[in-house]
Formats: C-alpha cells, sequence, structure tokens
C-alpha cells in the first residue's frame, strides 16, 4: 500500500514539473521567437508573436485551474454518483477562449497587429509541448 501511494505521490509530482516546463517554455519560445521577429522582419510582427505567446501561457494557466477545480470537486464528491460541478466552473472554462478571440480582435482592430503572426504566437505552446515531450522520451527515460 504505501508503495502504490508513493507511486501516486510521484506521478503528481512528475505531471506538475512538466505542466511547470511546458508553462515556461512557452514564454520562452514566445520571447525568444517575438525579439528575432521584431529585429528580422518588422516590430508589428514581434509585438503580434509576442501576444500570442503570452495569451497561449494566459490560456494554459486558467485552463489548469479550471480542471484543477474539476478534479478538486470530484474528489470531494466521491462517494455522489454524479458530482454537482459550479456553473462558474464551465463558464470559465468556455469564456477564456471568448477572451483571447477579444484580445486578438481588439489588437487587430485598434493596433492593426497583424493576425498570422498572433496565431503563430499562439504555436508557442504547441512548440513548448513537442520540446517538453521530447526532452521526457529521449533525455529522461524510465
Amino acid at each position: 500500500m504505501m508503495q502504490r501511494e508513493k507511486q501516486r505521490i510521484l506521478s503528481r509530482e512528475w505531471y506538475a514539473r512538466t505542466e511547470q516546463r511546458i508553462a515556461w517554455l512557452t514564454l520562452i519560445f514566445g520571447i525568444a521567437a517575438a525579439g528575432v521577429v521584431w529585429l528580422l522582419v518588422s516590430p508589428s510582427w514581434g509585438v503580434g508573436l509576442l501576444l500570442g505567446a503570452l495569451l497561449a501561457w494566459l490560456n494554459l494557466h486558467w485552463l489548469q485551474q479550471t480542471l484543477d477545480a474539476v478534479v478538486r470537486v470530484g474528489t470531494a464528491q466521491s462517494g455522489v454518483p454524479r458530482p454537482r460541478v459550479s456553473f462558474w466552473i464551465y463558464a470559465r472554462f468556455f469564456l477564456r477562449y471568448a477572451l483571447v478571440g477579444l484580445v486578438l480582435y481588439t489588437a487587430w482592430l485598434f493596433f492593426r497587429v497583424p493576425v498570422v503572426s498572433m496565431l503563430t504566437g499562439l504555436c508557442a505552446l504547441g512548440a513548448a509541448v513537442v520540446a517538453v515531450c521530447t526532452y521526457e522520451i529521449f533525455v529522461r527515460p524510465g
């Protein structure tokens, strides 16, 4: 029993570290790409990349918080056949997309930041996930 509990705790710690790596790499990749693009392409494209990367990071953060809340509620009501999850947890899950869309639209409409640059910046999260997965597969086997 102790071994199983120890494995579960280590597994939680591993997932938490992996999530932290993804979050930090999202910011690092976004800032690095934005700096290079700012210098080599144009400042507006650099701003778009940075804005997209920041939105990807914020979206990931909100997703983690929302899913943690769902898990807490489900765990607290483990004996209940159908746990009750607050409306606000669901609303927050979906409103994060609306907020990202609103920020992108506002940046394009008022500041003429190129839409493609912002969408490309959102891909910093995907690049971070690929980098962390590659690290976990090849550098930290077992």
